[in-house]
Protein backbone atom coordinates (compact mmCIF):
# COMPACT_ATOMS: atom_id res chain seq x y z
CA UNK A 1 0.00 0.00 0.00
CA UNK A 2 1.19 3.53 -0.38
CA UNK A 3 1.75 5.71 2.16
CA UNK A 4 1.65 9.53 2.16
CA UNK A 5 5.49 10.16 1.29
CA UNK A 6 5.92 7.36 -0.61
CA UNK A 7 8.64 8.21 -2.61
CA UNK A 8 10.31 11.18 -0.45
CA UNK A 9 14.30 10.87 0.42
CA UNK A 10 15.19 12.40 3.60
CA UNK A 11 18.65 12.95 4.81
CA UNK A 12 18.57 13.28 8.39
CA UNK A 13 21.49 15.07 9.70
CA UNK A 14 20.25 15.55 13.20
CA UNK A 15 20.64 14.56 16.57
CA UNK A 16 19.08 13.92 19.80
CA UNK A 17 15.30 14.46 20.02
CA UNK A 18 13.63 17.54 18.05
CA UNK A 19 15.19 16.62 14.60
CA UNK A 20 15.28 12.84 14.80
CA UNK A 21 12.03 12.72 15.89
CA UNK A 22 10.50 14.84 13.42
CA UNK A 23 12.45 12.43 10.81
CA UNK A 24 10.94 9.30 12.61
CA UNK A 25 7.47 11.08 11.86
CA UNK A 26 8.55 11.10 8.12
CA UNK A 27 9.45 7.68 8.27
CA UNK A 28 6.37 6.83 9.93
CA UNK A 29 4.52 8.32 6.69
CA UNK A 30 6.35 6.81 4.02
CA UNK A 31 9.47 8.64 3.58
CA UNK A 32 12.73 6.80 3.32
CA UNK A 33 15.21 8.37 5.99
CA UNK A 34 19.00 7.88 5.98
CA UNK A 35 20.47 8.69 9.55
CA UNK A 36 24.00 10.48 8.98
CA UNK A 37 26.10 9.53 12.06
CA UNK A 38 29.30 9.82 13.39
CA UNK A 39 31.60 7.00 13.11
CA UNK A 40 31.94 5.10 15.99
CA UNK A 41 29.82 7.42 18.27
CA UNK A 42 26.68 8.10 16.98
CA UNK A 43 23.76 9.96 18.26
CA UNK A 44 24.23 11.13 21.33
CA UNK A 45 21.50 9.58 22.95
CA UNK A 46 22.76 5.98 21.99
CA UNK A 47 24.53 6.97 25.21
CA UNK A 48 21.59 8.00 27.09
CA UNK A 49 20.87 5.63 29.97
CA UNK A 50 19.74 3.62 31.54
CA UNK A 51 17.21 2.50 30.37
CA UNK A 52 19.21 0.15 27.73
CA UNK A 53 17.31 -2.13 25.10
CA UNK A 54 19.43 -4.80 23.84
CA UNK A 55 20.71 -2.76 20.90
CA UNK A 56 20.60 0.76 22.38
CA UNK A 57 19.43 3.24 25.12
CA UNK A 58 15.55 3.51 24.82
CA UNK A 59 15.60 7.00 24.72
CA UNK A 60 17.55 6.89 20.63
CA UNK A 61 14.81 4.08 20.18
CA UNK A 62 12.16 6.39 20.88
CA UNK A 63 12.81 8.93 18.23
CA UNK A 64 14.81 6.90 15.23
CA UNK A 65 12.61 4.42 14.06
CA UNK A 66 12.45 3.13 10.82
CA UNK A 67 15.45 4.82 9.15
CA UNK A 68 18.61 3.61 7.83
CA UNK A 69 22.58 4.60 9.51
CA UNK A 70 25.46 5.26 8.06
CA UNK A 71 28.35 6.82 9.76
CA UNK A 72 29.91 9.70 8.01
CA UNK A 73 32.72 12.02 9.44
CA UNK A 74 32.50 15.15 7.97
CA UNK A 75 36.04 15.65 8.25
CA UNK A 76 36.60 13.35 5.75
CA UNK A 77 37.08 14.52 1.82
CA UNK A 78 35.53 10.67 1.09
CA UNK A 79 32.72 11.01 3.80
CA UNK A 80 31.75 14.49 3.43
CA UNK A 81 31.60 13.32 -1.10
CA UNK A 82 29.18 10.93 0.06
CA UNK A 83 27.26 13.22 2.43
CA UNK A 84 27.07 15.94 -0.42
CA UNK A 85 25.86 13.27 -3.15
CA UNK A 86 23.01 12.50 -0.25
CA UNK A 87 22.17 16.04 0.14
CA UNK A 88 22.14 16.40 -3.64
CA UNK A 89 19.62 13.25 -3.63
CA UNK A 90 17.21 14.28 -0.67
CA UNK A 91 13.99 15.87 -0.92
CA UNK A 92 13.88 16.79 2.48
CA UNK A 93 17.72 17.76 4.72
CA UNK A 94 17.19 18.10 8.59
CA UNK A 95 19.63 19.08 10.81
CA UNK A 96 20.24 20.79 14.24
CA UNK A 97 23.93 21.74 14.04
CA UNK A 98 25.36 24.91 15.36
CA UNK A 99 24.47 28.19 12.90
CA UNK A 100 27.53 27.78 10.13
CA UNK A 101 28.60 24.41 11.25
CA UNK A 102 27.40 22.64 8.09
CA UNK A 103 27.62 25.65 5.69
CA UNK A 104 31.77 25.49 6.32
CA UNK A 105 31.29 21.45 4.93
CA UNK A 106 29.66 22.96 1.97
CA UNK A 107 26.25 21.38 3.21
CA UNK A 108 24.53 24.62 4.18
CA UNK A 109 21.16 25.84 2.62
CA UNK A 110 22.64 27.92 0.01
CA UNK A 111 25.26 25.50 -0.83
CA UNK A 112 22.77 22.24 -1.30
CA UNK A 113 19.74 24.34 -2.68
CA UNK A 114 22.07 25.23 -5.41
CA UNK A 115 22.76 22.00 -6.81
CA UNK A 116 19.54 20.62 -5.68
CA UNK A 117 16.80 23.27 -5.92
CA UNK A 118 14.05 21.33 -4.80
CA UNK A 119 15.15 20.51 -1.82
CA UNK A 120 13.59 21.60 1.40
CA UNK A 121 15.90 21.97 3.96
CA UNK A 122 14.90 22.24 7.29
CA UNK A 123 17.30 24.23 10.43
CA UNK A 124 16.36 23.50 14.08
CA UNK A 125 18.03 25.78 16.53
CA UNK A 126 17.51 26.39 20.25
CA UNK A 127 17.19 29.97 19.99
CA UNK A 128 17.36 31.29 16.11
CA UNK A 129 20.55 32.08 13.48
CA UNK A 130 20.77 35.46 14.97
CA UNK A 131 21.73 36.49 18.24
CA UNK A 132 20.48 33.61 20.03
CA UNK A 133 23.00 31.11 16.97
CA UNK A 134 25.76 30.75 19.68
CA UNK A 135 23.52 29.51 22.61
CA UNK A 136 23.16 25.76 23.71
CA UNK A 137 19.39 24.57 22.83
CA UNK A 138 19.13 22.02 25.17
CA UNK A 139 15.38 21.60 26.35
CA UNK A 140 15.51 21.82 30.16
CA UNK A 141 17.54 25.02 29.32
CA UNK A 142 14.31 26.50 27.27
CA UNK A 143 11.81 25.60 29.92
CA UNK A 144 13.89 28.11 32.33
CA UNK A 145 14.70 30.64 30.16
CA UNK A 146 11.47 30.48 28.25
CA UNK A 147 8.65 30.44 30.87
CA UNK A 148 7.39 26.85 31.09
CA UNK A 149 8.93 26.39 34.19
CA UNK A 150 7.44 29.50 35.59
CA UNK A 151 3.78 28.01 35.36
CA UNK A 152 5.16 24.71 36.26
CA UNK A 153 4.78 23.54 39.97
CA UNK A 154 3.77 24.38 42.97
CA UNK A 155 6.03 25.66 45.35
CA UNK A 156 9.11 26.02 43.14
CA UNK A 157 9.39 26.41 39.47
CA UNK A 158 9.61 22.49 37.93
CA UNK A 159 10.40 21.09 34.18
CA UNK A 160 7.46 19.49 33.08
CA UNK A 161 8.50 15.18 33.35
CA UNK A 162 9.50 14.95 29.66
CA UNK A 163 11.40 16.97 26.97
CA UNK A 164 8.26 18.89 25.98
CA UNK A 165 9.75 21.65 24.13
CA UNK A 166 11.90 19.50 21.74
CA UNK A 167 8.46 16.90 20.77
CA UNK A 168 6.81 20.33 20.20
CA UNK A 169 9.61 21.92 17.93
CA UNK A 170 9.65 18.52 16.02
CA UNK A 171 5.69 18.83 15.51
CA UNK A 172 6.26 22.43 14.11
CA UNK A 173 9.07 21.11 12.18
CA UNK A 174 6.95 18.40 10.41
CA UNK A 175 4.09 20.90 9.16
CA UNK A 176 6.74 23.25 7.91
CA UNK A 177 8.31 20.36 5.90
CA UNK A 178 4.60 19.18 5.06
CA UNK A 179 3.60 22.51 3.79
CA UNK A 180 7.24 23.20 1.65
CA UNK A 181 6.48 20.05 0.10
CA UNK A 182 2.79 21.30 -0.78
CA UNK A 183 4.42 24.82 -2.31
CA UNK A 184 6.89 22.68 -4.15
CA UNK A 185 4.69 20.54 -5.73
CA UNK A 186 3.21 24.20 -7.00
CA UNK A 187 6.10 25.77 -7.64
CA UNK A 188 8.68 23.53 -8.08
CA UNK A 189 10.97 24.96 -6.01
CA UNK A 190 12.39 23.87 -2.47
CA UNK A 191 13.09 26.14 0.43
CA UNK A 192 14.71 26.53 3.60
CA UNK A 193 12.35 26.70 6.87
CA UNK A 194 13.30 27.31 10.26
CA UNK A 195 12.05 26.65 13.78
CA UNK A 196 13.52 27.01 17.24
CA UNK A 197 12.80 25.72 20.74
CA UNK A 198 12.12 29.12 21.88
CA UNK A 199 9.65 30.08 20.14
CA UNK A 200 8.30 26.64 19.99
CA UNK A 201 7.72 26.86 22.91
CA UNK A 202 6.12 30.70 23.50
CA UNK A 203 3.68 29.30 20.36
CA UNK A 204 2.67 26.54 22.67
CA UNK A 205 1.70 28.69 25.57
CA UNK A 206 -1.10 29.38 24.16
CA UNK A 207 -3.46 31.00 27.04
CA UNK A 208 -0.93 31.76 29.32
CA UNK A 209 1.22 33.51 26.58
CA UNK A 210 -2.03 35.40 25.69
CA UNK A 211 -2.75 36.30 28.86
CA UNK A 212 0.48 38.47 29.69
CA UNK A 213 0.09 39.84 26.14
CA UNK A 214 -3.31 41.14 26.84
CA UNK A 215 -2.28 41.79 30.70
CA UNK A 216 1.41 42.72 30.92
CA UNK A 217 1.51 40.51 33.96
CA UNK A 218 3.29 37.48 33.71
CA UNK A 219 1.46 34.65 34.77
CA UNK A 220 2.88 32.24 38.08
CA UNK A 221 2.62 28.98 39.75
CA UNK A 222 -0.58 27.26 40.06
CA UNK A 223 0.05 23.91 40.81
CA UNK A 224 -2.67 21.99 39.27
CA UNK A 225 -5.09 24.67 38.91
CA UNK A 226 -6.18 26.44 35.50
CA UNK A 227 -5.71 30.11 35.82
CA UNK A 228 -9.22 30.86 33.41
CA UNK A 229 -11.49 28.24 34.85
CA UNK A 230 -12.75 27.13 38.37
CA UNK A 231 -13.29 23.60 39.10
CA UNK A 232 -10.82 22.45 36.77
CA UNK A 233 -8.13 21.25 38.96
CA UNK A 234 -7.33 17.87 41.21
CA UNK A 235 -9.36 17.57 44.23
CA UNK A 236 -9.27 15.39 47.61
CA UNK A 237 -11.85 12.97 47.92
CA UNK A 238 -11.45 10.48 51.22
CA UNK A 239 -9.15 8.13 49.52
CA UNK A 240 -6.96 10.53 47.04
CA UNK A 241 -6.60 12.71 44.70
CA UNK A 242 -9.34 13.12 41.20
CA UNK A 243 -9.18 15.46 38.59
CA UNK A 244 -12.38 17.28 37.59
CA UNK A 245 -12.82 19.19 35.09
CA UNK A 246 -15.80 22.10 34.61
CA UNK A 247 -15.87 23.72 31.50
CA UNK A 248 -18.57 25.70 31.47
CA UNK A 249 -21.91 26.10 34.06
CA UNK A 250 -23.86 23.17 32.56
CA UNK A 251 -20.96 21.21 34.14
CA UNK A 252 -20.83 22.92 37.41
CA UNK A 253 -24.58 22.73 38.21
CA UNK A 254 -24.06 18.93 37.13
CA UNK A 255 -21.07 18.42 39.78
CA UNK A 256 -22.94 20.53 42.38
CA UNK A 257 -26.10 18.01 42.26
CA UNK A 258 -23.86 14.85 42.27
CA UNK A 259 -21.75 15.85 45.35
CA UNK A 260 -24.54 16.81 46.77
CA UNK A 261 -24.12 20.43 47.39
CA UNK A 262 -26.87 21.95 45.04
CA UNK A 263 -27.04 25.52 46.75
CA UNK A 264 -23.40 26.05 45.25
CA UNK A 265 -25.21 27.23 42.07
CA UNK A 266 -27.25 29.81 43.75
CA UNK A 267 -24.24 31.35 45.64
CA UNK A 268 -23.25 34.40 44.57
CA UNK A 269 -19.39 33.47 45.33
CA UNK A 270 -19.89 31.12 42.52
CA UNK A 271 -22.61 32.43 40.23
CA UNK A 272 -20.37 32.70 37.16
CA UNK A 273 -16.52 31.10 36.38
CA UNK A 274 -15.29 34.49 36.84
CA UNK A 275 -16.48 34.95 40.12
CA UNK A 276 -15.47 30.85 41.10
CA UNK A 277 -12.04 31.84 39.70
CA UNK A 278 -11.92 34.36 41.91
CA UNK A 279 -13.04 32.36 45.21
CA UNK A 280 -11.90 29.67 44.18
CA UNK A 281 -10.17 28.91 48.17
CA UNK A 282 -13.49 29.01 49.00
CA UNK A 283 -15.23 26.91 46.33
CA UNK A 284 -12.93 24.34 46.48
CA UNK A 285 -12.90 24.09 50.56
CA UNK A 286 -16.53 23.27 50.28
CA UNK A 287 -16.12 20.93 47.31
CA UNK A 288 -13.67 18.59 48.94
CA UNK A 289 -15.67 18.12 52.26
CA UNK A 290 -18.74 16.89 49.85
CA UNK A 291 -16.06 14.63 47.94
CA UNK A 292 -14.57 13.55 51.81
CA UNK A 293 -17.30 11.28 51.94
CA UNK A 294 -16.45 8.90 49.27
CA UNK A 295 -14.01 7.29 47.17
CA UNK A 296 -11.81 7.95 44.04
CA UNK A 297 -13.36 5.17 42.33
CA UNK A 298 -16.99 5.89 43.17
CA UNK A 299 -16.74 9.92 42.18
CA UNK A 300 -15.01 9.03 38.95
CA UNK A 301 -18.06 6.91 38.52
CA UNK A 302 -21.00 9.19 39.44
CA UNK A 303 -19.55 11.95 38.01
CA UNK A 304 -18.77 10.59 35.08
CA UNK A 305 -22.45 8.74 34.74
CA UNK A 306 -24.11 12.60 34.61
CA UNK A 307 -21.13 14.44 31.78
CA UNK A 308 -18.52 15.57 34.22
CA UNK A 309 -14.69 15.19 33.01
CA UNK A 310 -13.52 13.27 36.05
CA UNK A 311 -10.42 10.81 36.19
CA UNK A 312 -8.00 9.42 38.27
CA UNK A 313 -4.34 10.79 38.17
CA UNK A 314 -2.53 7.53 36.64
CA UNK A 315 0.78 6.28 35.79
CA UNK A 316 2.39 6.03 32.91
CA UNK A 317 1.33 1.85 32.66
CA UNK A 318 -2.01 3.16 33.83
CA UNK A 319 -2.54 5.63 30.75
CA UNK A 320 -1.24 2.61 28.08
CA UNK A 321 -4.07 0.54 29.96
CA UNK A 322 -6.86 2.85 29.39
CA UNK A 323 -5.96 3.34 25.56
CA UNK A 324 -5.58 -0.59 25.36
CA UNK A 325 -9.28 -0.59 26.64
CA UNK A 326 -10.79 2.00 24.50
CA UNK A 327 -9.57 0.36 21.39
CA UNK A 328 -6.78 2.93 20.80
CA UNK A 329 -3.91 0.48 19.92
CA UNK A 330 -1.37 2.48 21.60
CA UNK A 331 1.62 0.05 20.41
CA UNK A 332 3.37 -1.14 18.10
CA UNK A 333 6.31 -3.70 17.06
CA UNK A 334 9.08 -2.80 15.52
CA UNK A 335 10.58 -6.36 14.89
CA UNK A 336 14.18 -7.77 15.68
CA UNK A 337 13.08 -8.77 19.20
CA UNK A 338 13.07 -4.62 19.73
CA UNK A 339 10.77 -3.66 22.78
CA UNK A 340 7.45 -2.13 21.60
CA UNK A 341 7.07 1.22 20.67
CA UNK A 342 4.58 3.87 20.52
CA UNK A 343 2.30 4.34 17.53
CA UNK A 344 1.94 7.04 15.56
CA UNK A 345 -0.71 8.48 16.74
CA UNK A 346 -2.34 9.76 13.45
CA UNK A 347 -4.97 7.42 12.15
CA UNK A 348 -5.78 7.48 7.74
CA UNK A 349 -8.80 6.02 6.63
CA UNK A 350 -6.55 4.99 3.10
CA UNK A 351 -3.00 5.46 3.52
CA UNK A 352 -2.50 4.24 6.73
CA UNK A 353 1.17 3.72 8.68
CA UNK A 354 2.33 -0.15 8.84
CA UNK A 355 5.71 0.03 7.35
CA UNK A 356 7.54 0.26 11.22
CA UNK A 357 10.98 -0.91 11.25
CA UNK A 358 13.53 -1.29 14.15
CA UNK A 359 15.70 1.73 15.14
CA UNK A 360 19.01 0.90 13.26
CA UNK A 361 22.31 -0.19 14.52
CA UNK A 362 25.18 2.03 14.36
CA UNK A 363 26.25 2.00 10.67
CA UNK A 364 23.96 -0.58 10.09
CA UNK A 365 23.45 0.39 6.37
CA UNK A 366 27.03 1.99 5.42
CA UNK A 367 27.27 -0.58 2.23
CA UNK A 368 23.78 -0.76 1.30
CA UNK A 369 23.87 3.31 1.18
CA UNK A 370 26.58 4.04 -0.28
CA UNK A 371 25.94 1.29 -2.47
CA UNK A 372 23.06 3.24 -4.02
CA UNK A 373 24.01 6.67 -4.05
CA UNK A 374 27.20 4.84 -6.40
CA UNK A 375 24.90 3.43 -8.34
CA UNK A 376 23.01 6.59 -8.74
CA UNK A 377 25.70 8.32 -9.88
CA UNK A 378 27.00 6.25 -12.43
Amino acid sequence: MTLPLDGILVADFSRVLAGPLAAATLADLGARVVKVERPGVGDDTRHWGPPWTASSSSYFECANRSKESIELDLADADDLRVAHELASRCDVFIENFRTGALARRGLGYAEVSAGNPGVVYASITGFGSRQGANMAGYDFLVQALGGLMSVTGTDDPTKVGVALVDVLTSKDAVTAILAALHARSTTGQGQCVEVNLLTSLLGSMVNQASAYLTTGISPTLMGNRHPSIAPYETLRAKDGHLAVCCGNEHQFKKLSDAIGAPGLTNDPRFATNADRVANREDLVQLIEAALSGDTVDNWIESLTAVGVPAGRVGSVADAFALAERLGLEPTVAVGNGRPPQVRNPITFSSTPVTNYTAPPLLGEHNDEVRRWLNEETT
